[in-house]
């Protein structure tokens, strides 16, 4: 059966884990954009993938989502100086040409002030990108800040290589759809083997080493890439968020990279708003059904990994925990919070509070017992 062309419009229809993808997505710029625009003069906006920009229900896509979440923001009008860059590559000529009417058709209603800029790009992400990367080592520039949307169709067209290489300036996020689905599906198939092998940045069977069949293959396949993302780009901080399809296996695994703890932070709080339960999952399955209340998420976990890392510890301060719990486990600062609150009241810690004050601000500590 020959492979469906990216502009017929069976790729093009909206799946719930697709809402879910675009929420995360707008949720997280709505950070970034504030953050990264405050004390430079240029942002940069990467949709690899941009797509066609239009779903067939008339829901919007990335590039729009990307656009409005700017375009709606109150840091805009603050940032008069800030060049706000948006380039949205797609392979696909029809596509490309579908977006761009629907973004002139946004530029066209007046709210696009002039440091808001955008471009489409029809062609390959990787074949543009490795020439814009290569562009900047001659004239020995940097990227500007940058946060990449890479969205794909399957496993082709952003090899590990060229991510190093994007990642070698700095302020770089790369925002990845990992189609695990279709690597699980094909990487022991014959003639597979060199693209994903270029996936990944090391051969086949050297990802293959200690993943086991079942169901958690998925899950070590996804790990695999995340330790090779973050071996070869230098990116420190990694979150992923698995997508759940109607049939209950998973499609593919949202990767976010980044070099700032605050980015990390960032990432969380949104993936946190698609998955409340803190699972870092969201199944096309429970979409339709309501939930009249959320419950709150299992703690235990946290408590554990607290206890043994500050075990003993004496003269803790709650900013401590909070930081450590952001970045090294898949909990936010409020469950340190709700945490600490118990030690307290369980007598795992000991807390030293001044007179007057409360809860766990800045001049009290604790001593883990």
């Amino acid at each position: 059966m020959p492979a469906i062309p990216d502009d017929d419009p069976r790729k093009w229809s909206m799946a719930a884990h697709t809402r879910a993808k675009h929420l995360i997505l707008e949720k997280y710029l709505a950070a970034w954009f504030p953050i990264l625009s405050k004390y430079r003069g240029r942002v940069l906006y990467i949709d690899g993938f941009a797509g066609r920009g239009r779903y067939d229900d008339g829901s919007e896509g990335s590039p729009q989502i990307a656009m409005r979440t700017l375009l709606n923001h109150p840091i805009l009008p603050q940032r008069p100086n800030c060049e706000f860059l948006f380039m949205f590559i797609e392979k696909n000529e029809k596509n490309a040409a579908a977006l761009e009417a629907e973004l002139e058709a946004l530029e066209e209603t007046g709210t696009v002030p002039p440091n808001v800029k955008w471009g489409v790009v029809n062609a390959s992400f990787d074949e543009h990108m490795s020439g814009l990367v290569e562009q900047m080592k001659v004239q020995n520039k940097n990227l500007a800040p940058t946060f990449a949307f890479i969205d794909p169709f399957g496993y082709t067209a952003f090899p590990m290589e060229l991510l190093a290489e994007i990642a070698r300036s700095p302020s770089i996020e790369l925002f990845i759809n990992f189609m695990v689905g279709f690597v699980h599906r094909f990487i022991e198939r014959d003639g597979q083997q060199a693209p994903i092998a270029a996936l990944y940045g090391m051969e086949v069977d050297q990802v293959l080493k200690g993943v086991v069949a079942g169901t958690a293959r998925i899950e070590q396949l996804v790990e695999v890439y995340m330790q090779a993302l973050a071996t070869k780009t230098g990116l420190q901080h990694l979150q992923r968020f698995y997508m759940v399809n109607s049939t209950g296996n998973v499609s593919y695994a949202l990767v976010h990279a980044t070099n700032h703890p605050l980015g990390l932070k960032k990432m969380k709080a949104a993936m946190w708003a698609a998955d409340p339960l803190g699972n870092y999952r969201f199944s096309d399955r429970m979409a339709d059904i309501d939930i009249l209340f959320v419950p709150d998420p299992d703690l235990t976990p946290l408590k554990a990994v607290l206890r043994a890392q500050f075990r003993h510890r004496t003269g803790v301060g709650a900013e401590e925990v909070r930081e450590w719990t952001e970045l090294n486990t898949p909990f936010r600062d409020k469950h340190a919070n709700a945490v600490l609150n118990d030690f307290e009241a369980s007598g795992v810690i000991a807390v030293h509070r001044p007179r007057g004050k409360r809860q766990f601000g800045p001049a009290v500590t604790f001593d883990f017992l």
